[in-house]
Parts: C-alpha cells; sequence; structure tokens
C-alpha cells in the first residue's frame, strides 16, 4: 500500500519524508480524493435529519488524510522542488481544484448544511461551532453553491485554469532565480562586499566548478552586493536582473500569466455575484470592502509621503556629496542608505552580525517563547526531515505536555524559492476527546555558515526569524477543536499581527541580552550598539512605508477594478506607481511578473495586511511595554485571546478581548517617526 494512504508509523506521527518517494504522490492524491469523495457521500447518504454534529463537524474532519498528504507535498514544492515535483504539481492541482468545486457545488450537501444553517438560533452551539457553521454555510454560497449548473461548470473551469497558472507562474519565477549568477573574476569587482559575503560568493562558484566569485538572485548573496558593492555598474547589472525575472519575452515570461490570472479572478468574482476580486476576498477580512482599504491604504500614503520625500531628497544630497551622483537610481537605494546609516549612526550589519550567529538567535527567540507562554525547545534526531539542513524540536509546556512538533528550514539551495514562511504539516484539532496537536515548519533563506565563519545574520534577518517564529507560535499554540478553525486560519489582515508583534522584542534590551552575544568572544553586546538599533529603527521609515503601500496600491489596482482593459502589464504598473514613485523608472524591470505574494500565494487584494497588522501589532506591543515586555499576565491574554483561538471568533472581538479596546494607529505613527512622539 502507497505510504501516503495509510496512518504514518512514526513516533509523534511525524511524515516519514525519507521514505516517501515522488511516484507516490499522483496515486496518493487520487486515492485520497477517492476516499475524500466516500466521506461526502457518508453525509449526504445519511437518512437521519442534519444536525451540527453529523453534518458540520462530519464535513471538517472529512478529507484529513487528503490535506495531509497536501500539506506535505506542496510545502515540498516550496522547499525542496525539483523538475518531477513540478510536473506532478501541474497535475495534481486541477484535480484539487475540482474536487473543492465537487464539494462547494455539491448540492445535497449544501441541502444538509443549510438545513442547520437555518436553524441555527435553535442550536444552543457555543461560539466555536457558531463561527464554523457560518463560515462553511459562505464557504458554499460564497463559492457557487447558488448558482445554475452551467455557471457552476464555468466555475470549475475557471478554477482549473487559475490553478495551473498559479503554479506556472512561481515555477518561471524560480527558474529565472536559479538561471542568473554574476560570475565575477577580478577582486576589484567585489571592492566594499564584507568578507563573508566574498567568501560566500568564492564558495558559491567553487560549487559551480568555477574560478572567482559569483552573486546570485538568492537574497543572502544579492542583498550584500546590493548594499555594499562599491563597483556601480555592477549593482546596475544584478538589479536588472533582479527586477527582470519574469519579464523578458522568454520561456519563463509571466505577462500573459499575469493578465490572465487577474482576468480570470475577476471573471469568477462576477461569476459569483460581486463587482471585482477583492470585494470578493474582502468581505472575509476585518477590512470588509475595497474602500475601507483604500482609505487606509491613501491616509497612511498622505502621512508617510512627506517624510518619505525628504529622505530621498537627504539620500540624494549625501549621494551627491560622496561621490558626486547625479541621479539616485534604484541599484544605488541600498548602497547609499548604508552609508548614511552609517554616518548618522555608526551602526552597520558588519558591527552587528558577529553578535547574531544563527544558533545563538534560535535559542534567543525560544527563551523569548519560554518566558511569555512556558515553551521548551527540545533538538531531537528522531524525527524524519526532507533535507539535511532541516532542524527538527519537541516542543513542551511547564508540565511536560507536547504542544508541537517543530521544522526550521534556514539556507537557500536550488530546489527552494526565495524569502521567507511559516507553514503547516499537520493542523491542531480535538476528535474523539484527543488534543492532536500540530507539527508547524518555518522557511527562510540565510548565509549559510562558510568554512571559517558560522552563520551570521544581519539584523533585518533576525527580525525575519522572529517574524516567522512569530508566525510558528500561532501555529503551535492552536487549541480549537476544528481543524479549519485552528492556529493561522484567520482572516488574512489578522494573521500577521502574532507574527509582527514578536519583531518588537528584537529591539528590546532585555531580550537582546538573552541571545546577542560576540560568535568569538562571548561577550555580550554593548549597551552602545543597542541604543544604536533603536535609535535607527525609524531611519528611512518614511521610505520603507512608501514602499509598502506601494505594494499595497498595486496589488488593488489588479484585484479591485476590472483588469481586462489592461493589455500592458508594465504600463498599468507605471500607472499605478505614479504617486509612491521616488527613483527613476528601469524600462527592463516589472514588479507584477514576481510578485508572487499576490500571483501565486495566497495575498491578493490582500497585500495591504501587512500595514494593517502592524497597527494592531504597534498597539498590542504598547500593551507588554506598559506591564514589562515579559509579563506573563500580558502574554497569557495574549496567548489565551489570540493564539489558541485561532479563527474562532471574529478577529476584532478576540482583539478587544486581548486588549480591551480597539486598537488605534497612533502607536504605529509614533514608533514610525511619523508624528511626534
Amino acid at each position: 500500500m502507497n505510504i501516503l494512504n495509510k496512518p504514518f508509523d512514526t513516533q509523534f506521527n511525524t511524515a516519514p519524508f525519507s521514505k516517501i518517494k515522488n511516484e507516490h504522490f499522483l496515486p496518493a492524491f487520487k486515492k485520497g480524493i477517492e476516499n475524500a469523495k466516500a466521506e461526502i457521500k457518508t453525509i449526504t447518504s445519511n437518512p437521519d435529519e442534519p444536525t451540527f454534529e453529523n453534518t458540520l463537524e462530519a464535513l471538517d474532519f472529512a478529507g484529513e488524510q487528503l490535506d495531509r498528504i497536501s500539506s506535505i507535498f506542496f510545502n515540498l514544492n516550496s522547499a525542496e522542488t525539483n523538475d518531477e515535483i513540478q510536473k506532478i504539481a501541474q497535475e495534481v492541482s486541477p484535480l484539487l481544484s475540482e474536487f473543492s468545486n465537487d464539494i462547494t457545488l455539491n448540492a445535497d450537501l449544501f441541502k444538509r448544511v443549510k438545513a442547520v444553517y437555518d436553524q441555527k438560533n435553535e442550536l444552543n452551539l457555543t461560539k466555536e461551532q457558531q463561527t464554523l457553521l457560518d463560515k462553511k454555510y459562505k464557504s458554499f454560497s460564497r463559492n457557487g453553491a447558488n448558482l445554475s449548473e452551467s455557471k457552476k461548470q464555468q466555475l470549475r473551469d475557471i478554477d482549473k485554469q487559475l490553478s495551473k497558472l498559479k503554479l506556472t507562474f512561481g515555477e518561471n519565477v524560480l527558474a529565472e532565480t536559479n538561471n542568473y549568477e554574476l560570475h565575477l573574476t577580478n577582486e576589484d569587482d567585489l571592492s566594499g562586499l564584507p568578507e563573508g559575503a566574498k567568501e560566500a560568493a568564492a564558495q558559491m562558484a567553487e560549487s559551480k566548478d568555477k574560478k572567482g566569485w559569483i552573486i546570485t538572485l538568492d537574497y543572502p548573496s544579492y542583498i550584500p552586493f546590493m548594499t555594499y558593492a562599491d563597483n556601480r555598474e555592477l549593482r546596475k547589472k544584478l538589479a536588472i536582473a533582479f527586477g527582470a525575472k519574469a519579464f523578458q519575452n522568454n520561456k519563463h515570461d509571466n505577462q500573459n500569466n499575469v493578465l490572465q490570472i487577474a482576468k480570470l479572478r475577476h471573471e469568477r468574482a462576477n461569476l459569483l455575484g460581486y463587482k471585482t476580486h477583492a470585494h470578493f476576498v474582502l468581505e472575509e477580512r476585518m477590512a470588509k470592502n475595497p474602500q475601507t482599504v483604500e482609505t487606509f491604504l491613501n491616509d497612511l500614503l498622505e502621512k508617510a509621503k512627506p517624510a518619505a520625500e525628504s529622505e530621498f531628497k537627504d539620500l540624494e544630497k549625501f549621494a551627491k556629496e560622496l561621490d558626486n551622483i547625479d541621479q539616485l537610481q534604484k541599484w544605488d537605494g541600498a548602497y547609499y542608505s548604508e552609508k548614511l546609516k552609517q554616518k548618522l549612526f555608526d551602526l552597520d550589519d558588519e558591527k552587528l552580525k558577529p553578535y547574531f550567529k544563527l544558533e545563538n538567535v534560535i535559542s534567543g527567540v525560544f527563551t523569548i517563547a519560554e518566558k511569555l507562554y512556558g515553551l521548551k525547545f527540545e533538538e531531537v534526531s528522531i524525527i524524519d526531515k526532507y533535507h539535511e539542513d532541516v532542524l527538527t524540536y519537541k516542543v513542551t509546556n511547564e508540565t511536560g505536555d507536547l504542544v508541537s512538533i517543530f521544522y526550521a528550514d534556514f539556507f537557500p539551495r536550488p530546489g527552494k524559492r526565495n524569502g521567507a514562511w511559516m507553514t503547516v504539516y499537520k493542523p491542531q484539532f480535538v476528535k474523539n476527546g484527543e488534543n492532536s496537536r500540530p507539527h508547524i515548519s518555518i522557511v527562510c533563506n540565510f548565509t549559510k555558515p562558510t568554512r571559517t565563519k558560522p552563520s551570521l545574520l544581519t539584523f533585518n534577518e533576525v527580525t525575519t526569524l522572529f517574524h516567522e517564529f512569530g508566525h510558528a507560535l500561532h501555529g503551535m499554540l492552536a487549541n480549537t477543536t476544528y481543524p479549519s478553525l485552528s492556529g493561522t486560519s484567520v482572516f488574512w489582515d489578522f494573521v500577521e499581527l502574532p507574527s509582527q508583534v514578536l519583531e518588537n522584542w528584537c529591539y528590546e534590551k532585555e531580550a537582546l541580552e538573552l541571545f546577542a552575544t560576540h560568535y568569538e568572544t562571548g561577550d555580550l553586546i554593548p549597551m552602545e550598539l543597542i541604543e544604536k538599533i533603536k535609535a535607527s529603527a525609524t531611519f528611512h521609515e518614511g521610505m520603507q512605508t512608501l514602499r509598502q503601500l506601494s505594494f499595497g496600491l498595486l496589488d488593488m489596482s489588479w484585484h479591485g477594478g476590472d483588469p481586462s482593459n489592461i493589455k500592458d502589464v508594465k504600463n498599468h504598473e507605471l500607472e499605478t506607481f505614479k504617486n509612491t514613485r521616488l527613483y527613476p523608472d528601469v524600462t527592463q524591470n516589472c514588479m507584477s511578473t514576481s510578485f508572487s505574494h499576490i500571483f501565486q500565494g495566497g495575498y491578493s487584494a490582500g497585500y495591504y495586511s501587512y500595514k494593517w497588522a502592524e497597527v494592531l501589532d504597534a498597539d498590542a506591543f504598547e500593551f507588554f511595554k506598559e506591564s514589562g515586555i515579559f509579563s506573563r499576565d500580558v502574554a497569557n491574554k495574549f496567548k489565551n485571546n489570540i493564539l489558541s483561538q485561532g479563527g474562532t471568533d471574529d478577529p476584532m472581538t478576540l482583539y478587544k478581548q486581548f486588549r480591551g479596546k480597539e486598537p488605534r494607529p497612533d502607536a504605529l505613527l509614533k514608533r514610525a517617526g511619523l508624528v511626534e512622539k
């Protein structure tokens, strides 16, 4: 029998990665779909009257095995893919899309769900049960259950096309990232680059049997070069390559995919009775509608733009004085910002990195989780992993009970997409009286250890690790009955709160003293460096805010109107970026063609969530600071009202239960230095 279609014979029921072969996946998916359909059939053919238990509860646990196979497969497709896995993904995605439609368009099933929904006020349901009932009912009504048969078929066709297009989009971005290398043989070209970055570039060349140094478009290689390399022409060459991903009229070009995805999403929304894709998406978000999002983004833009323009003028002046640069270009931004930051704060990543050895930062974030939530992390070797770089941990509480299994995957490699994310291999839920604990993973792309140095993180990488770990805590501390409401299964403009709030600890002396020690001497990070980290926290915050807002506005421009009139991706972008542009446009570059968050991930009509959640996180952290950043009382409120609750209630209700009031943007604007403190 296929290993993926039977219970896993492993301790903690973890995925047996080393025994899973690529050829297992397709038959396992087919069998999993067949089994899930049988479970649905059992619900619809039940002769008893529909009840919450025999319909809604049964539906939420149906397809458990299929969900498990999907989480293993699609996580591998992001973190450890190859041509064969990508080919399977193209075959499997339409099958899953079809199966998803088979559920939401199943008239008999909807009839039973509706029967329970119509009598919900008499059923004496718990808050979590009410939420599950509402969400399940909406998942039918919002996804075509009330459509005519011909329109249901149209919906199926659209969903099938979208599932393939999104996969192709991601494959193209990964291929373009992997296909480019800047091969340097003259050491002078590396002038300004820190020793660690040079050594990593030399090792990259060696791994490809080449002499000299290789810079790639992977962040740990790309960012240091753009930040420190003195050779402006090479920075330009690399920046143009980075911005031209999937925008080169070659076989990996994404322009048509972008137009098609946007158009199909709009058609789908219209078919379901919504004005735009954004109207469809935002109905199930804290923001509720596109108008709220656009007002939110434009209000922030109004406050951030003067600060951004002022910062940009200062940067232009600085570059002119330093190197007689007449026109600041995109490939100059990180380089001169870093130099100006060093001048103003006498602070640069190279001074900080020795204090942020990866192992110490991991230990630090674990200690913080222990202080706040009583968690203990024990590295264990008995858990199977999909790559030798992956670290595996058993997470327990203060009484020794298992809380979660935790995977951490920190370094770039060819089969892994760029960026950082948290994911779930198995959700938490309660079934047959047993609280089944989750398996959570974080995936990052940090600088690998070299022959002479361990992995030393930039401060930005430290905050990234804390960010993803915040998501992980949301998954680990889940404590709900139903899998579809567990952990990070919350509104998308709420999901970034646990991750973004944890970043705040990176700036606090009490937290830094737990882990920021010099990797060679063991000395604690000097107080003056901590002060400089805090002082520089709002450096170029106006420009950073403008950049984030431009991404949010670009997302809304694709999804908040009718995209069928957009014929040219690049021209559309130019128009959209009009109010947020600081640097001259680069003709060869396009953002949308590699904007994976919205065209491959789940952030379509949702990119604003990062800024939205910043309002929540700044307000929430103020509460921690009032009682001390390690206040168990506040931490318990955060854990009990937010982290453990998942999607069991409206996010604003949960937030007010934690904070005692609605969030206000004042704390964010003060923290960002955009208003007087």
